[in-house]
């Protein structure tokens, strides 16, 4: 096993609460590991129902008080904004710490992830002062006012994967809302999170408005869950995880649930589009493996039109024997680690299922790197799936793209569509005619056409069916699940 990193001196591995740092009530702690290497990164609190019922005190009090609600706008907006220079001057520990805790490569930290959530906070820092409120038009004898309010304390309850970037775009609209918030981060890779907590305290956000509990979601985060503190709960994760929540709100206090769970995205490439092969199969890889595939989004079926088929798995193949797998504080590094031992086994067990129902793999397919400790696997393409095998229809969270064919644009649609999910989709066409028809029938809350992309921080996020419920991220729609309308009333006499 290869040596841990040590990580720099002011990583804190405890919750915070009310503005401090403090252990677990219990004292207990959970490892958290170094996908790269397998090896234990640190000792975090491993908070329980005590530590989740004071940070949600803590986040009521703090909202009756109004301490963070009460202030206006341009005060709030002034604190986001000194929050996101502390964040800009602090990325490279925050890049650092999601990279050997998440095994997400360095240079996608530095690159994508932090640029991502500074943006994000300064956003909706200069949103939260430009949203007004209504007037109803009534007869001169009624004045009638529609007014937005915070909901109160909003839980957040995040991914692994993108631990920072998924943090601001839950807590950006929030904390812009006029909310307190607790979150539980993930506890595979908590620590850029409490870092992110220290900083908005230093920033200004008053004690009790942001906290963190860390510990394992069937404790800290059902008990967040079934909470009566809680107003609302935001989570990112998989579907499995949102319908106990559904359960949970159903049996505390009907409070207002918000999901982002998981996907199983299609890239539909039509005959056209293969005069741009070389872009449209970087397209195709960095759908499939971005964040080692890793990713709700990952465009992990790919439906090719039958005549261009072989064409298609060529070029994608050549694309990703071009992808480095390695060391993810290496700044060559193209796909780093899988995030734990299960989520490994768990991969490769799709994988050799996949052939055992008569799939074959066109590129990839192995663990590698065994002899540094980590957790890696190649880049894998599946060939000859069908679309009642579990590679094409369940979520495999991993490397691992499956290949389908079609033979027109209504079948591509009808496989696209044949799925629990509908988070998001990519379309390569060069009809313009044909690309507003199928981006239309595509069930999905994304679909992009000749490019994957998520959108911006101006677009909405979220999914159809048994991806999504209850809100979005991004977007001035993420100020509605964190809000709630009022009617007032008066009658002018």
């Amino acid at each position: 096993m290869a040596s841990v990193t040590v990580l720099p001196a002011s990583t804190s591995t405890q919750a915070f609460i009310d503005g401090e740092l403090t252990d677990a009530a219990t004292g207990a702690t959970i490892d958290t590991f170094e996908p790269g290497t397998g090896g234990v990164l640190a000792a975090v609190a491993d908070c329980d129902e005590a530590d989740v019922a004071r940070a949600t005190g803590a986040a009521r009090a703090a909202f009756e008080k109004g301490s963070w609600r009460k202030l206006a706008p341009a005060a709030r907006k002034a604190v986001l904004l000194r929050y996101a220079d502390l964040v800009e001057g602090h990325a490279a520990e925050l890049s650092f710490l999601d990279s050997v805790n998440a095994g997400k490569p360095i240079s996608d930290c530095e690159q994508i992830d932090l640029p991502d959530v500074v943006h994000t906070l300064r956003w909706y820092a200069e949103c939260l002062d430009k949203l007004f409120d209504k007037v109803s038009p009534t007869g001169p004898e009624n004045l009638a006012l529609i007014v937005r309010e915070p909901i109160g304390v909003v839980a957040a309850v995040l991914p692994w994967n993108f631990p920072t970037s998924t943090l601001a775009w839950k807590i950006g609209p929030a904390l812009a809302a006029g909310n307190s918030i607790v979150v539980k981060p993930p506890e595979q890779a908590p620590l850029s999170t409490i870092r992110m907590a220290e900083l908005a305290a230093e920033a200004g956000v008053p004690d009790g408005v942001f906290n963190v509990v860390p510990g394992r979601g069937e404790v800290a985060g059902r008990a967040l869950g079934l909470s009566h503190d809680v107003d609302a709960v935001t989570f990112t994760g998989s579907t499995e995880v949102g319908r106990h929540f559904l359960r949970y709100a159903a049996d505390s206090n009907l409070k207002r649930i918000v999901l982002e769970c998981g996907g199983k995205s299609p890239q539909i490439v039509m005959a056209d589009a293969v005069r741009d092969l070389d872009y449209v199969a970087a397209q195709l890889a960095n759908a499939a493996f971005w964040n080692t595939g890793q990713n709700c989004t990952a465009g992990s079926r790919i439906l090719v039109e039958r005549s261009v088929r072989d064409q298609v798995i060529e070029a994608l193949s050549a694309t990703a024997a071009g992808l480095r797998v390695g060391d993810p504080l290496d700044h060559d590094t193209n796909l780093g680690a899988i995030i734990e031992p299960n989520a490994l086994a768990r991969i490769l067990r799709y994988i050799d299922e996949a052939g055992a129902a008569g799939a074959t793999v066109a590129f990839g397919g192995r663990r590698i790197l065994e002899e540094t400790g980590g957790w890696f696997v190649q880049p894998t393409i599946l060939d000859n799936v069908t679309p009642d095998m579990a590679v094409a229809r369940e979520e495999i969270f991993g490397p691992v793209v499956s290949m389908l064919t079609f033979d027109d644009e209504d079948e591509a649609v009808a496989l696209a569509n044949d799925t629990d999910y509908g988070l998001a989709a990519s379309l390569f066409t060069h009809d313009l005619d044909r690309a507003h028809r199928m981006a239309r029938a595509v069930r999905a809350g994304t679909v992009a056409v000749n490019c994957y992309s998520e959108g911006d921080i101006t677009t909405p996020f979220g999914g159809y069916k048994t991806s999504g419920f209850g809100g979005r991220d991004k977007g001035t729609e993420a100020l509605d699940q964190y809000s709630e309308l009022k009617t007032i009333w008066f009658a002018l006499r």
